[in-house]
């Protein structure tokens, strides 16, 4: 019986039965395996087409193994190693007919001019590899999502505010709506931050799985954030003017425009609105400090879509907000709205030998890469 004709109740007893085998989705990859290995990528142990188990024949759970954990991506997306170099990417079919569109967009930003932009911070193209049956992959660096580590100081959300901001404004200039830019398809790159690279579903661990991964902060070593998934962004023609379409359903379901979706509205003023309730939804509402930011948020997140500051006006904006915070501001510590007061003292502490470090050695209060 094969694996999708089984039933849930089935499928769960089979993973009782022999806990740490390929879940539904994972099972797409290994039939793969050589033919990405001979056009130079290889997928870790567990997708390979002749893989035994490493915990097979001990007592030990799958779970203390690397080969043991288990993807939480769909059939569509899987982490491999460019062997020619050893880097770290992500393979990422190309599904008609909205993966189409995704290889063009991004085979657009990933081109001169718009390449050496310093504003563009939307996932590289790396390559594109089709398979002798037919299944094509864009190559994509291994990025991590944002929010992991957590954010330590003011400083540190400034920075990640800008280079998200500027990375809209850059789209729209050139007439792209990303149409999901929200919490989900925001990553940055570890590279910097993460001597010994984590493993991609465990980012506490090394790769390697040999020990727990140690990383410095986003002080130490600034990141550079990056916008992915443009399977649902779309470039427009300047000549017909502003864009009118049926919103779209993805990552934040919460845009006004979002309870009529018999109405078309603009894709980028509603761009506008994501930024702005990631910005309000995961920091300010979240965290004490960030009052200065209210008014700039209420005018992106507005219920008339037509009266939302376009981004060019947002960014400007908030760079005149950020150069009115202080030094002293900037490297406090950011604290949650939950935050005892008992682990507020202990985490104080820290802050204190941390901040006193990094004056130490030059670290700039905004780590901007």
């Amino acid at each position: 019986m094969s694996e999708e004709s089984l039933t849930s109740s089935e499928y769960v007893s089979q993973q009782l039965a022999n806990p740490g085998t390929l879940n539904r989705t994972e099972r797409w990859w290994p039939p793969q395996q050589k033919a990405l290995e001979d056009r130079g990528y290889m997928l870790r142990p567990r997708y390979h087409a002749d893989w035994t188990p490493s915990w097979k024949g001990t007592k030990k759970e799958h779970t203390n193994f690397e080969d043991g954990q288990f993807a939480v991506y769909t059939d569509t997306v899987l982490d491999a190693t460019r062997m020619s170099d050893q880097a770290l990417v992500v393979l990422k079919r190309v599904v008609p007919p909205l993966g189409e569109d995704e290889l063009a967009i991004i085979q657009h930003l990933s081109t001169e001019p718009l390449l050496s932009d310093s504003r563009n911070r939307c996932v590289r193209l790396l390559d594109v590899v089709e398979l002798p049956n037919g299944e094509k992959f864009m190559v994509l660096p291994l990025l991590h999502p944002w929010r992991t580590p957590k954010f330590q100081t003011f400083g540190e959300v400034i920075a990640f505010f800008d280079q998200i901001l500027e990375a809209v404004h850059f789209l729209h200039d050139h007439n792209i709506a990303h149409r999901d830019c929200t919490n989900n398809n925001i990553m940055y790159d570890p590279a910097p931050m993460y001597p010994i690279p984590a493993h991609p579903f465990k980012l506490t661990r090394r790769r390697d799985w040999k020990a727990r991964v140690s990383h410095y902060t986003r002080t130490q070593k600034p990141p550079k954030y990056y916008l992915i998934d443009f399977d649902l962004a779309r470039r427009y023609d300047p000549e017909d003017g502003t864009p009118l379409e049926l919103p779209l359903m993805g990552g934040d379901k919460s845009a006004p425009e979002h309870r009529n979706m018999d109405k078309a509205c603009d894709p980028f003023a509603t761009d506008v609105y994501y930024v702005g309730n990631l910005m309000r939804e995961r920091f300010v509402q979240k965290y004490h400090g960030f009052k200065f930011l209210k008014p700039l948020l209420a005018d992106m997140c507005c219920e008339d879509p037509s009266k939302r500051p376009e981004i060019g006006e947002a960014v400007a904006r908030f760079k005149g907000l950020r150069q009115g915070i202080s030094a002293w501001k900037l490297r406090s510590r950011i604290v949650s709205r939950k935050e005892f007061a008992v682990v507020g003292l202990f985490c104080a502490a820290g802050h204190v030998y941390r901040t006193a470090r990094d004056i130490a050695t030059r670290k700039v209060a905004i780590p901007d890469p």
